[in-house]
This record gives C-alpha cells, sequence and structure tokens, in this order.
C-alpha cells in the first residue's frame, strides 16, 4: 500500500488517501491526516485483510507512523525517497540563508537567483547561464558545496538492494552530515537515525509514493470540476469511482 496526504480546502483542511501500490487504485480516503484517520481504515478490514498487507510507503510524518504500529504492527514502513529529498531540499534552503547572511558584501551578488538552482536535479539544469551560476555559488561557498555532495549520496541509498550496505551508506551519510557546520543539517542527520529502519525497508520492499503524485493530481481535477464538495464522504466516493477501472 500507499499513504499520502492533499490539501482539498484553504486553511490546511487534508485528506488521507490510501492506495494500491500495484495497481494505483485508490482504496479509501478518510478525513485530515491524523494517527485516528488511518486507523479508520485498517479498522474497516478484516482481520484476514490486515494480515495479508505486507509493506506501506509514506513519508516520515509521525500520525500515519504511529498508525501503522499501532493497528498493524506487522507491516513494514517504508519511507520513500521523493519525500527525504524533499525535506533535505528545506535544509538546503535553511543553509543557503544562512551561508547569504554571513557572506561578505561582494559575495552576496552571486547568491541571488539560486534558490531553485540548489534544489533542482543537478542533471535538469540545462541552460549554459544557470549551470555557470551554479557552479560560481558551489566555488565561492564550502558549506552549499558540501551539502550538494549530501544531496547526491542520499539519493544513492535508496539504490542499494542489499539492506548491509544500504545501512553502511546511511551511517557513512549520518557521519558526513555531522561535519557540516549547520544545526538543521545535524537535525536532518538525527531525523534519519530515528527512521533507520524504515528507510532500510526499501531494500526488501522496494515501493514508494510516487502514485500518489499523480492521484492526487487526478484528485485536485476532480475537486476543480465540480467546484467543490461540500460532503466529504461523497466527494471520497467520487474519487474512488474514478480509480475504479484499475
Amino acid at each position: 500500500m500507499a499513504v499520502d496526504e492533499i490539501a482539498v480546502r484553504k486553511g490546511h483542511r487534508y485528506l488521507t488517501v490510501v492506495a494500491d501500490h500495484e495497481t494505483g487504485r485508490v482504496v479509501w480516503l478518510g478525513r485530515d491526516r491524523k494517527a485516528e484517520s488511518l486507523k479508520a481504515f485498517f479498522a474497516g478490514m478484516t482481520k484476514g485483510q490486515q494480515q495479508a498487507l505486507q509493506a506501506i510507503a509514506m513519508d516520515m510524518w509521525g500520525p500515519y507512523i504511529k498508525a501503522v504500529r499501532e493497528a498493524v504492527p506487522h507491516v513494514k514502513i517504508v519511507f520513500d525517497l521523493f519525500h527525504v529529498v524533499q525535506g533535505f531540499n528545506k535544509v538546503i534552503d535553511q543553509v543557503r540563508l544562512s551561508e547569504y547572511r554571513q557572506a561578505a558584501a561582494a559575495d552576496r551578488e552571486v547568491f541571488k537567483g539560486t534558490k531553485y538552482l540548489l534544489l533542482r536535479n543537478r542533471q535538469s539544469i540545462t541552460k549554459p547561464k544557470a549551470r555557470a551560476h551554479l557552479k560560481r555559488l558551489l566555488a565561492l561557498n564550502e558549506t552549499l558545496s558540501t551539502v550538494m555532495v549530501l544531496k547526491e549520496l542520499l539519493k544513492g541509498i535508496w539504490r542499494y538492494v542489499s539492506r548491509g550496505w544500504a545501512d553502511r551508506r546511511l551511517t557513512e551519510w549520518c557521519r558526513l552530515a555531522r561535519t557540516v557546520d549547520h544545526p538543521a543539517v545535524h537535525r536532518f542527520a538525527d531525523r534519519l537515525q530515528r527512521h533507520r529502519e524504515g528507510i532500510l525497508n526499501h531494500c526488501e520492499h522496494p515501493i514508494h509514493t510516487g502514485r500518489l503524485e499523480g492521484i492526487n493530481n487526478t484528485i485536485k481535477v476532480i475537486k476543480r470540476a465540480a467546484y467543490g464538495f461540500h460532503d466529504d464522504r461523497y466527494f471520497a466516493l467520487k474519487v474512488i469511482q474514478a480509480f475504479s477501472n484499475k
């Protein structure tokens, strides 16, 4: 399975979306993104259905983790690469802002316009001017250069199928991260250590929430086409119906 949340209204109104990872079929939607939201999904299953579950892909959202551990403790939690890198991108931006504030006045011009260059994949930066700008920034600032290396090494952990090798690389990554003189990087390394089991579980269960990104886009289209729904249950049924052919 895969689980994620989607914002359906302004003011932080969310729905929890559960999908069959193999087929991409939405099987359940619940109100909010609390532990109780996901627990309600598991409560609606028979004991046999619960035991048949093997793994569930998600981000490192505490309430979802709590729900799985309490309702179906035998199920392996798998933290997917997309959300982990997304989280580290926020760290990179914090480092960028800190380094900009500490930079000499003459160097600050190099920092301008680099926020999204740092967050994008290096391979997707094709314009020579943009590539040169990024190269100049990384040559100027050692800390930013190091966190960009960390970003690429982080992605590499998910390429391993051997749990032992993935474990070694994760340990090395955290050790290198702690050499960076920035508290946000240290906090992120601590977070990975706390969620180590769920990261390494990808070796046995190479699943992710990527399918849910496309599903969430479809849900947004359904919502726009109807100019919104006042009845959350009816909205959930319309979404499940849209994926029923899967």
